[in-house]
């Protein structure tokens, strides 16, 4: 199988679950042995992993250019995958008339229609509403025109149904795909009294996360520093920004760190994790990691959402500032509680997100659709009357930019 990922940025796997995830995928597919070209337009940073080094072949490619239609065409791939909507909508009207029988698939890493009306909803004191956004009906097209969308969270899976009626036959949930916790690695996690700090891990670039280190630094913290003078709480994460780093201040105990060079490593060393997110989507990489690390974590709703099914959460789910400040307190002081909470992550990571049965899952449903693809594309009426207009509109307005360019060079 020949597969062509397009990439809205390069993978950083260091600074994001995004770029996790996406080298969980293209690990399951060189598994099979599959030939990967990883293709995007973005610019690379010296964080982006070194992917001939991995085996797959890296392509810069252009937007609204079309030496694009030439590269897909002469690579004739059986598989697109689309990295989030925004790329869909740049590439894949090209893909559908370069290789009409290449299987097309969206990663929609999460759904940004829900973050987005979840931060407007918090923003506004109001209700959350998705169907007034513009960023949900592309984004709703976007899954419509693809034959399959990869969705890492079941709870975006039931509004994809409700709320737009998405075909199940278009969906797929493919949370996280990790290793199995082995006992080895729990009897090698650092014990409850080698660890001191806090920690919150998260890139910066991504609002939820900074909203969270605002909200510890002028809520939460005071409350937790008044009870347990002497903690620190160690903020780390990829580019910070000036108005991050002006957060610090050592005599609170209030250290932002910055990227971690190790990330496992910083979280594996806390005694506990702290995630006060109030607003977002998806699964969060952070929650997983203090899970793969044995550290407990105190989260909010929206963190655990879709996370955990019915197994209890590996800490505590708290809501109001006082409450998650008590809670992330009595984590800290009480070591039997500590235990408890850091033996619950096991089961979470090896039942929900064994890499090997999940993995299996993906493949087949790739076969099946590839299988029975014309019918699959006739029953998707939506998705075919979607890709007409857009292929028509989007035509015309790349190639106006793409003439609009040469004149300009």
């Amino acid at each position: 199988m020949n597969v062509l990922i397009i990439g809205k940025v390069w993978p950083e796997p260091g600074s994001s679950a995004a770029g996790s995830r996406m080298m969980q995928l293209m690990e399951q597919f060189q598994q099979r042995e599959w030939n990967i070209t990883f293709a995007s337009a973005a610019a690379e940073s010296r964080f982006a992993v070194n992917l001939q080094e991995k085996g797959i072949t890296p392509k810069r490619i252009k937007l609204n250019d079309a030496s694009f239609d030439n590269f897909v065409s002469e690579l004739g791939p059986d598989i697109v995958l689309f990295d989030r909507f925004m790329t869909e909508e740049q590439f894949g009207w090209r893909v559908a008339e370069q290789c009409p029988e290449a299987l097309r698939i969206l990663d929609t890493e999460d759904l940004h229609c829900l973050r987005e009306a979840r931060h407007q909803s918090w923003k506004k004191g109001e209700e959350v509403d998705l169907k007034s956004l513009d960023i949900a009906k592309r984004e709703i097209a976007s899954i419509y025109r693809s034959d399959l969308s990869l969705m890492i969270s079941s709870y975006e899976i039931k509004i994809l149904k409700k709320a737009f009626h998405v075909d199940d036959a278009l969906l797929i949930h493919l949370p996280f795909m990790l290793d199995n916790i082995q006992e080895n690695i729990i009897t090698n996690w650092e014990p409850c009294d080698k660890r001191q700090c806090f920690i919150s891990i998260g890139n910066f670039l991504h609002e939820p996360n900074w909203n969270a280190v605002l909200y510890l630094k002028e809520e939460i913290w005071p409350l937790i520093r008044k009870e347990l003078p002497q903690a620190e709480l160690h903020i780390y994460g990829a580019y910070p920004s000036q108005k991050v780093e002006q957060l610090h201040n050592e005599r609170d105990g209030f250290l932002v760190k910055g990227r971690a060079d190790d990330a496992k490593e910083v979280v594996e060393n806390a005694r506990v994790l702290l995630a006060p997110l109030r607003f977002g989507a998806g699964l969060k990489g952070k929650l997983i990691e203090a899970m793969q690390c044995g550290t407990p974590s105190v989260t909010t709703a929206i963190g655990a959402e879709a996370m955990h099914n019915d197994f209890p959460w590996p800490g505590e789910i708290r809501e109001k500032p006082e409450e998650f400040a008590q809670a992330a307190v009595d984590l800290y002081r009480d070591e039997m509680k500590w235990q408890v909470a850091q033996e619950r992550g096991v089961p979470i990571i090896n039942q929900l997100y064994d890499k090997r049965e999940l993995g299996n899952k993906l493949i087949r449903k790739l076969g099946e659709i590839r299988e029975r693809l014309d019918s699959h594309r006739r029953e998707n009426f939506t998705g075919q009357m979607l890709m007409h207009h857009t292929a028509a509109s989007t035509r015309f307005m790349s190639k106006w930019i793409e003439a609009k360019n040469r004149i300009t060079d």
